[in-house]
């Protein structure tokens, strides 16, 4: 099997006085290809499209397994965190004083300095996600960056263990050692099968196949009943799905996700197109990958999956959904006067009964 459209965008007819129309408004400027996995807690593929097994980087998706190694050490609890903390460690924040302050808190019980974070600096995604116009006159700090939380985690991780601090993102270190067989442990794929990458925040990542990623957070979204990991699945379930504007920001899709069924959706976002959802209701993670990491393709597969899978409702939720997701769902692309310059709409329907 191989990728499938997933979504296409058009552009809006150009008209002209006294003209013939240079654009007819169904035509598709590009086609957005990718595969999508549906898959249950005992790992069988239910639902898909294009090739369930393609193999792709995790990216961000992969935080909530990062974090695994320290809560189920108790670290937490150790470090007196609370869910806030751990929401953190599992986010990709968008540096607004929410996020920073109590990614300050992390630093400080574990007795590092903001300048221990590795992931370097940014403008903080709170900016791009409300349409405003970031300052060029501010120097940021690594803090403000998306990530800046799960490399605290790593930062308090090592000092549980008594391991130095400045070498926590090499992939040899005990620190990435333990991450790494907790991902190999909760998605049910070999260490040894797991591509290792760097990851834009200079972590080391894995790819695995979409199927098993959508299996680690059908498994996430069981939190403890899950019967793995301990009690660690119910601790980072229950943090995201406590703390979602912690997990994302202000305006952006995972808090919107997370807030229309709270304690039930669990998701996270990653770069490039990744997107992975556990659904506790439904017993199903949702795993899926566009090929040229095309953002608002993605929203619009995310959202059209949950509704061909049913998971939007009826009556009064359907409408919640239709005013909550619309946006994100079949948006209009507009340019930076704001003219509408064209659509996004989903192009697939989902394989398997």
């Amino acid at each position: 099997m191989s990728p499938e459209p997933l979504a296409y965008t058009t552009r809006e007819r150009a008209v002209v006085a006294g003209a013939a129309p240079a654009l007819d408004s169904d035509a598709v400027e590009n086609v957005h290809f990718g595969s999508i996995a549906v898959v249950g807690v005992d790992g069988e593929v239910r639902r898909w499209v294009g090739d369930p097994q393609w193999s792709t980087f995790t990216r961000s998706t992969l935080k909530p397994l990062q974090a695994l190694p320290f809560i189920r050490e108790g670290g937490h609890e150790r470090f007196g965190w609370t869910s806030r903390q751990v929401a953190l460690m599992c986010a990709s924040h968008s540096g607004e004083n929410m996020h920073t302050e109590v990614v300050e808190s992390m630093l400080r019980s574990a007795d590092c300095a903001p300048g221990c974070l590795r992931c370097g600096c940014h403008v903080p995604g709170w900016y791009a996600a409300t349409g405003r116009v970031a300052p060029t006159d501010v120097r940021w700090s690594p803090v403000q960056h998306n990530c800046s939380g799960k490399h605290a985690g790593f930062l308090a991780a090592s000092r549980l263990h008594g391991e130095p601090v400045d070498d926590y993102l090499d992939p040899s270190s005990a620190l990435q050692r333990r991450v790494a067989g907790a991902v190999s442990l909760l998605c049910g794929v070999p260490a040894d099968a797991l591509a290792m990458g760097i990851d834009g925040c200079s972590a080391p990542n894995f790819a695995m196949p979409l199927s098993r990623l959508a299996l680690a957070y059908a498994r996430l979204a069981q939190g403890s009943a899950a019967a793995i990991e301990g009690d660690a699945l119910g601790v980072l379930f229950a943090a995201m799905t406590s703390h979602p504007e912690l997990v994302s920001g202000t305006a952006r899709s995972d808090l919107s996700l997370m807030s229309f069924a709270p304690g039930d959706w669990v998701t996270k976002i990653g770069a490039d197109g990744v997107q992975a959802i556990g659904i506790r209701s439904a017993g199903i993670g949702i795993a899926i990958k566009v090929a040229d990491g095309d953002r608002a393709a993605l929203y619009c597969t995310v959202v059209e999956v949950l509704r061909q899978l049913d998971l939007l409702g009826d009556g009064d939720r359907a409408a919640r959904a239709a005013d909550g997701f619309g946006p994100w769902h079949r948006p209009t692309l507009h340019n930076a006067s704001g003219v509408a310059t064209g659509r996004t709409l989903p192009a697939f329907k989902l394989h398997g009964a």
